[in-house]
């Protein structure tokens, strides 16, 4: 198969065939049958089946099923990639001929006109399917103008996008669903259902093209990521308030200096740091546990790792509450139980209608932390205010309303942030009974708790130095309802943007919130450039939504069930030695030395 090229075939193509030759090996056929029984185990086969319309004609050289098939076993062979050359190679040429008569594939000589006779029948299958998911109106791989591409998205017919957009976020729930099968029981039985939901960038394989430019590039719904702020292209729209720097919260900024005429110079603009999209992941995780090992340095089997259950594209900081929001109520209709789900700054600042109320309709309780100038009192009704995501007494002190104001000003001390902290729970307001089905819940004046004394209601007077006295304020218009009444109900939507289920700052609300952000924030692990490399645009051959999606669901797919074998072979069970070593124990930061601010200074 040497020497120079075949007529018809560019040189640089030959060579490139040459060397998937040299590297290929034959595949077990113990190992077909083994991504036979995935693909057929998956329920993949007859839900493409529903809407990928192959047409009359002469019948296909491939089916819908030897083509996933075709595409697990490309996952497996190279690390969660799928390149259509490779499932070519593997289809047509990489399998026994008993494996390939079994899946119906035809015979083709093993040569350049050969390979290329079977690319295009496997190309042109995988692009019959991605049509069928396809929820963008531009087609990709060309160059629109901005005046076709506004005619395309005018003309296109809004229920026809959103059947496919559902057609595609059920391919990737199949998919993800067929990649933790084996822990699917353990799941429902071991976890809380408590979710991380983050946003990651990924690039893709179009060159991106200027924001205000005459044409659209070759991927038309990707676009420009920046790492500060809300992330967006500030070309594209008008950015949101900065989210706050994680470490840098509290520090002065420094004056701008003005230029030779005497203006002030203008502010830095944004670093577009990649072409692509925001890939949205759901990343189940149980926050009742830390990641900490037993006695003999192997893992708890009652600890799941953290796994992907769903994921959704679009372009950088566009939208990160819808698309949250989707996945999440995906994950219910297909059975998964809810528990906390935490953020980033972008979902606590997205509309309520259109994150925080759905969230909690589903049955989830959030948990956030807040931009600088979301701290201190959020909301006010009936009389509580809303502090921090918490309702409390309208009397609580300010000193405790502003600490965390007051510590990122520097008026106060990280050890003093603490302590009041600490001593905002006597003021909170306590649940008297469950939440009704619509959320609304009844709850009480720390007074009638016996958390507090306070004047106004005398039988919770003398009761102890222990219980803090509150001051009401003096009213012309009387003490208002929560101090009138034992009990007040409180509607969901009150205080919706900024309610948490989670006291703001405390150890619960540490355990739980870093737990699980620090969970989605591993599963960078999948980015390693050795392994899915899912942030490389080199990974991802096919331009368009639909093509990106359905080939970062496969990597996704890919990472859980590695993630999965790993913890299996790391665990020590009936007594037996594990297969492999597990990672050295992690030095976690102990609880109550954080702050907004950074943790404690250690003592000693």
């Amino acid at each position: 198969m040497g020497g120079s090229a075949p007529s018809g075939v560019p040189k640089d193509r030959h060579e490139r065939l040459l060397a998937m030759r040299a590297e290929r090996r034959l595949l077990a056929d113990v190992d077909v049958a083994a991504a036979c029984e995935e693909v057929d185990n998956s329920g993949l086969v007859p839900l493409l089946q529903e809407f990928v319309h192959l047409g009359r004609g002469r019948p296909r050289n491939l089916s819908l099923r030897t083509l996933l098939i075709g595409l697990h076993l490309c996952t497996q062979i190279h690390g969660g990639r799928v390149v259509l050359e490779r499932v070519t190679d593997i289809l047509f040429f990489g399998i026994s001929s008993e494996a390939r008569e079994s899946l119906g594939i035809p015979d083709y000589p093993d040569h350049d006109q050969g390979f290329e006779a079977g690319y295009a029948v496997v190309r042109r299958l995988f692009h019959a399917m991605r049509k069928a998911m396809d929820p963008s109106p531009l087609p990709a791989n060309k160059r629109l103008s901005r005046e076709n591409a506004a005619r395309l998205t005018a003309a296109a017919d809004p229920e026809a996008l959103a059947e496919r957009e559902h057609r595609l976020a059920l391919f990737t729930e199949f998919l993800l669903d067929a990649s933790v099968r084996p822990l699917k029981d353990l799941l429902a039985e071991l976890s809380d259902g408590s979710l991380a939901v983050d946003a990651t960038p990924i690039r893709t394989f179009a060159k991106g093209r200027k924001t205000n430019g005459p044409e659209l590039a070759t991927d038309p719904d990707a676009g420009w990521y920046v790492r500060e702020g809300d992330h967006r292209d500030p070309d594209a729209a008008p950015a949101a308030d900065a989210v706050r720097p994680p470490t840098k919260r509290g520090k002065k900024s420094k004056p701008a200096k003005k230029g030779r005429k005497g203006k002030k110079a203008s502010l830095k603009k944004k670093a577009k740091y990649l072409f692509g999209y925001d890939a949205a992941l759901a990343v189940t995780r149980d926050a009742r546990y830390d990641e900490i090992l037993l006695d003999d340095n192997t893992p708890n089997p009652d600890v799941l790792p953290a796994l992907v259950l769903g994921v959704s594209l679009d372009k950088p900081g566009c939208r990160p509450g819808y698309n949250g929001l989707k996945v999440l109520s995906r994950l219910r209709q297909r059975g998964y139980k809810p528990g906390y789900v935490a953020g980033d700054l972008a979902y606590n600042n997205s509309e309520p209608d259109e994150w925080q109320l759905p969230v909690r309709a589903l049955g989830y309780k959030p948990v956030y932390d807040y931009r600088i100038n979301q701290l201190g009192k959020q909301a006010e009704t009936q009389g509580a205010i809303l502090v921090e995501g918490t309702w409390y007494c309208p009397s609580m002190p300010e000193p405790l309303i502003d600490a965390t104001k007051d510590l990122c000003a520097e008026r106060i001390d990280r050890e003093t942030w603490i302590r009041l902290i600490a001593a905002r729970k006597s003021y909170r307001l306590m649940p008297k009974e469950n939440e009704d089905p619509e959320g609304h819940q009844r709850m009480m004046c720390p007074a009638a708790a016996g958390k507090v004394q306070c004047p106004i209601k005398s039988r919770s007077m003398g009761r102890g130095i222990h219980l803090p006295l509150v001051d009401p304020e003096p009213s012309p218009a009387g003490p208002p309802k929560v101090c009138r009444q034992r009990s007040i109900t409180l509607a969901p939507a009150e205080g919706a943007k900024h309610w948490q289920a989670l006291e703001y700052g405390d150890q619960e609300w540490q355990k739980v919130y870093f737990r699980l952000r620090n969970s989605v924030e591993g599963y960078n692990y999948a980015k390693n450039p050795l392994a899915e490399a899912i942030e490389a645009s080199g990974s991802r051959r096919i331009g368009g939504i639909a093509a990106q999606t359905i080939l970062l669901v496969f990597q996704l797919a890919h990472a859980n069930r590695r993630k999965i074998k790993n913890w299996v072979e790391t665990l020590a069970l009936n007594g037996e030695r594990p297969r492999r070593r597990t990672h050295h124990r992690h030095c976690t930061k102990p609880l109550g030395k954080w702050t907004p601010t950074g943790f404690l200074a250690p003592t000693g």
